[in-house]
């Protein structure tokens, strides 16, 4: 069915490019076909040929291809009597030490205290070791999820998690389980606050020289993640812990797995929180690598700066219309081939000549030029242009005053999860597995760029499936 998009050479060369490669799958498939053919035959005559030497053996006749019957040792008179002379010496076994984790441990040797939050992989309390007294936090797996032997996001949590040891990422210290092959828990080091949570709590938000604190940890446990090639997936305020001391950690990798370079294709779009979630993703991309977390973590920077979600759409349209009105409409200048995206197809655009950062500076006002600058290239509509974590360390925004805040003058709040139930957030819940892009078939966004300079009345655009 022929798009909108007129159909150009590069669509006829990628065209007859998978066509090509399909016909070579299908003839690789022929050949070993025929291959497992062949094998299976001589298989058959070698077995009918070694039923014909056993059954001439049986009728006296003797063939080449028979072993000799195995000799049986005789010991001589010496060797006996120094043997039954001195008594044998039990055999020591010997023993490996394990790498990490011996047999787990069972749930009773902890203490559940209090029930914190219910994710969308896992069930979270506090609780107490009984043999140290020290308090952890407990997270129980879903088991529900899976639909054949033991769920992948939790084999990923825990291999993830087992691989990444930084400062700044949730500790996992082992697994235990319950009485039933569904009761598993992760036992992870307690802190006492989620920044999602905190930030709801308080009466301002945080200074600039803590949100340089707090960016600069988390950047760098994104860093860390990025260099051992494993992508976190779901950065968002809630998933990230903060203990007393200022210190912050990323927890919560149901959704985080390991990729590389370049990115494994048919990789699945629903990752991501809504609210923190790619422009790529929304449209459709397949294929991703770590533009994925920045761009998330440019949304969290913004959310320290006005104590709320910078993007809170109430479905992928609607959240993609909010991108938009943000950062601009993408065009082949900013965005070059984004319009090959599946979901970009459909896209009807109006032309915009609007600038991000002039946005950007007018929704934000007490950020300066330099933090202006870093928070536009995190939130740039191409993937390709967003900085990595390496480079958000180094940024000049980090050395200019006001200067980042120690994490001994942080101040402190009271726990909410060390006493009591956390409340439920409005903030969506991130995709499950197994879950579909809720997309209807036909939107119209007409209007939503309205009263902007150098835009024709009426201008906006439309979304239809295909």
């Amino acid at each position: 069915m022929k798009t909108r998009w007129a159909d150009d050479e590069d669509d006829a060369a990628a065209e007859a490019q998978r066509k090509r490669e399909k016909e070579e799958k299908k003839r690789a498939k022929a050949e070993k076909a025929r291959k497992l053919e062949e094998a299976e035959k001589l298989r058959q005559q070698e077995a009918q040929a070694a039923a014909t030497a056993s059954n001439g053996a049986g009728n006296g006749t003797h063939h080449l291809s028979e072993r000799p019957a195995k000799r049986r040792r005789v010991s001589s008179e010496g060797e006996r009597e120094s043997s039954q002379a001195q008594p044998a010496q039990p055999r020591k076994l010997l023993r490996f030490a394990a790498p990490e984790w011996g047999p787990c441990r069972h749930v009773d040797n902890f203490e559940r205290l209090n029930h914190i939050e219910e994710g969308s992989y896992g069930l979270v309390s506090r609780a107490r070791e009984t043999a140290t007294g020290e308090i952890v936090a407990l997270k129980k797996l879903k088991m529900d999820t899976a639909t054949d032997g033991f769920p992948v996001t939790a084999l990923r949590e825990i291999q993830t998690l087992k691989a990444s040891r930084h400062r700044h990422i949730v500790d996992l210290r082992e697994v235990v389980v319950g009485d039933t092959l569904n009761d598993v828990f992760l036992v992870m080091g307690f802190l006492e606050h989620d920044l999602k949570t905190l930030q709801e709590d308080m009466a301002e938000p945080f200074l600039p020289s803590e949100i340089k604190t707090l960016l600069l940890q988390l950047s760098s446990a994104v860093e860390y993640l990025h260099d051992n090639w494993i992508l976190h997936r779901d950065l968002k305020t809630s998933n990230i812990l903060m203990n007393n001391r200022g210190e912050i950690k990323i927890a919560d990798f149901g959704m985080a797995r390991y990729f590389g370079d370049p990115p494994p294709p048919n990789m699945t779009q629903l990752v991501v929180t809504l609210w923190y979630r790619a422009p790529e993703l929304l449209l459709g991309a397949d294929k991703y690598d770590r533009a994925i977390d920045m761009w998330s973590l440019g949304c969290i920077f913004g959310e320290l700066l006005n104590k709320e979600p910078l993007l809170q759409g109430k479905n992928e349209v609607d959240e993609l219309s909010k991108i938009f009105e943000l950062c601009g409409i993408p065009t082949e200048e900013t965005w070059p081939g984004f319009k090959r995206l599946p979901n970009a197809r459909s896209l009807r655009l109006p032309p915009s000549k609007q600038n991000i950062g002039s946005v950007i500076r007018a929704k934000f006002p007490f950020l300066t030029t330099t933090g202006s600058q870093l928070l536009s290239s995190l939130l740039s509509l191409n993937p390709a242009l967003r900085p990595t974590a390496s480079e958000v360390l180094a940024h000049p925004y980090f050395r200019e005053d006001p200067r980042p805040k120690s994490t001994a003058m942080f101040p402190t709040f009271p726990s909410k999860a060390g006493q009591e139930k956390r409340r439920r957030h409005a903030s969506p819940d991130a995709p499950m597995r197994g879950d579909a892009p809720r997309m209807p078939g036909e939107l119209d966004f007409s209007g939503i760029f309205a009263g902007r300079e150098n835009e024709e009345s009426g201008a906006g655009f439309q979304l239809k499936l295909i």
